[in-house]
């Protein structure tokens, strides 16, 4: 590689706490950044010049050091950023200054689709595309398609009673739902149980003092790997979900404008998000 070193590291926010990093006047929480990206931009911290730190929405991050210029040291970061995430990344520091738009942070998963174009949409699970329309059934035996959810934003999240990283992160769901209800904020969350019957998932919840809405997605047991569609069908449950936990948010016109596999450190710093998608999709 020549005389010249670039170094990228990129982790996702899932596989760590959020830490403290240092900051002019104070300590300052880099947003939706885990343990091994605070780890990282110590690494780039000490890192000769030219160099810059990006982030992404969900905890994506990338650094790039020892290039010639800062703005080529920052689109070096940001292509590489980019290969590992479908949402935007943008400059956290470039040299040894904090350059983050904090402003800007929580619009990110905008720009928003307008009806007709959202009607025109791929179906699908990527940023950008209008998200298959599930056959929920609520707790009182009331049958909600996805589509009947449009109008509202929707958070969807993809979890079972077994999976002991979706019994770690619920209670910080629950206070997200708890804050979004005391802010009476327009935000629809659906748990959706996988490979088990979701009685048996709102049971569970019941001994941990859950109180979260449950909707049965046609998956009965842990044999059953599929979730109902709408139209009669069914869809394989690892089309929609990797891994356990997933979760996505849907815009008012139901289309994909994040998505998360694992648990991130916080949900709480997705508040901001949640509410410049309630004020500016939809439109």
């Amino acid at each position: 590689m020549g005389s010249k070193l670039t170094l990228v590291l990129f982790f996702a926010a899932w596989f760590g706490t959020a830490l403290a990093v240092a900051e002019e006047g104070g300590q300052a929480a880099i947003p939706h950044l885990g343990e091994k990206g605070l780890a990282g931009y110590q690494d780039y911290m000490a890192s000769a010049e030219h160099k810059a730190f990006v982030i992404a929405p969900g905890g994506t991050w990338a650094w790039s050091a020892e290039q010639s210029t800062p703005d080529m040291a920052l689109d070096t970061a940001l292509e590489e950023c980019g290969g590992y995430t479908e949402q935007k990344c943008v400059p956290y520091a470039q040299d040894d200054s904090v350059v983050f738009d904090a402003q800007r942070w929580s619009g990110l998963w905008g720009d928003y689709a307008n009806a007709e174009d959202a009607a025109k949409a791929k179906v699908g699970t990527k940023r950008g595309e209008r998200f298959p329309d599930l056959r929920l059934v609520a707790a009182d035996g009331d049958v909600v398609s996805l589509e009947k959810h449009r109008g509202h934003v929707v958070m969807l999240h993809f979890w079972g009673s077994w999976c002991p990283s979706c019994a770690h992160e619920l209670p910080d769901l629950a206070k997200l739902r708890q804050r979004l209800q005391a802010d009476k904020l327009d935000v629809e969350m659906l748990f959706v149980p996988v490979r088990e019957d979701a009685a048996e998932s709102r049971a569970w919840l019941k001994t941990k003092h859950l109180d979260l809405p449950v909707f049965d997605g046609g998956a009965s047991d842990m044999g059953e790997e599929s979730l109902a569609l709408a139209d009669g069908t069914r869809l394989s449950d690892r089309t929609l979900a990797e891994v356990f936990p997933t979760t996505y948010v849907l815009d008012k016109h139901g289309m994909v404008v994040f998505s998360l596999s694992g648990a991130p450190p916080a949900w709480e710093g997705y508040l901001p998000f949640l509410q410049d998608a309630v004020s500016h999709s939809g439109q």
